[in-house]
């Protein structure tokens, strides 16, 4: 019975995958391994950037899978923060994204379609959007003020990226669309904060990568979204 049950996850976890994908995370992942061989990158960066690339796709496809490589991705990308002086980043991980990811897991599997096993996507209201900006603008503030003090490397971009991953890890759990708006902002900041240690001596370039490829994951699956949305509309 057990074996059965984890065949069936197994096969409902690796259906609905676009060629494109498929082909777009081999490329991703050639890129990565063959730029660590070629600049001597460091390993924990390597396993964090493609545990990390993996979660992204995985959760953009409604997948309860993808916490499995969030969980050991997050481990990888909190040693990186660690080691690069990031404690807003660290913290993050360490305290928050860590305990959210197991019950993402939890949270999902109770908004699972029957047909595909993926989960339910929801939108926000107008003023629930309005009321999560404001709060953002505000900790984002706060937490600059915050890393500042205590001498983070980047404090614009650690405190602005750690605040709105909060949200956005909240609203990944939640299923919201609006998750991706907020994906696209972290991303793109932390691609640049991620390009200012590399150019400063960092040998994280699959860190780098990572990001770069999250900011287009975000815009990709955004758009995904909201697709499928717009069609569960006009269903109803």
């Amino acid at each position: 019975m057990l074996t059965k049950n984890i065949k069936d996850f197994v096969k409902a976890e690796l259906t609905g995958w676009k060629k494109q994908e498929i082909i777009g995370l081999a490329i991703v992942f050639s890129i990565i391994i063959i730029n660590a061989i070629i600049v001597k990158d460091s390993i924990i960066a390597v396993i964090s950037a493609i545990c990390g690339i993996l979660y992204s796709t995985i959760a953009g496809k409604g997948k309860v899978s993808c916490y499995f490589f969030g969980l050991m991705g997050t481990c990888c990308y909190s040693w990186l923060s660690f080691d690069n002086k990031l404690w807003g980043n660290l913290i993050l991980y360490m305290c928050y994204y860590f305990p959210m990811q197991v019950l993402g897991i939890f949270e999902w599997k109770k908004h699972l379609k029957q047909t595909t096993k993926e989960i339910v996507k929801i939108q926000m209201s107008t003023k629930q959007a309005l009321q999560m900006t404001i709060l953002a603008f505000v900790c984002c503030s706060i937490a600059i003020i915050l890393i500042k003090y205590f001498k983070g490397s980047s404090p614009f971009f650690d405190g602005i990226t750690t605040v709105l991953s909060v949200f956005g890890m909240y609203l990944t759990v939640k299923r919201s669309i609006e998750q991706w708006i907020i994906w696209m902002i972290v991303n793109g900041l932390s691609t640049i904060m991620w390009l200012n240690l590399v150019l400063n001596g960092a040998k994280t370039y699959a860190t780098l990568i990572m990001w770069f490829v999250y900011f287009i994951l975000a815009i990709y699956f955004y758009v995904n979204w909201k697709k499928e949305l717009a069609g569960q509309q006009e269903q109803d």
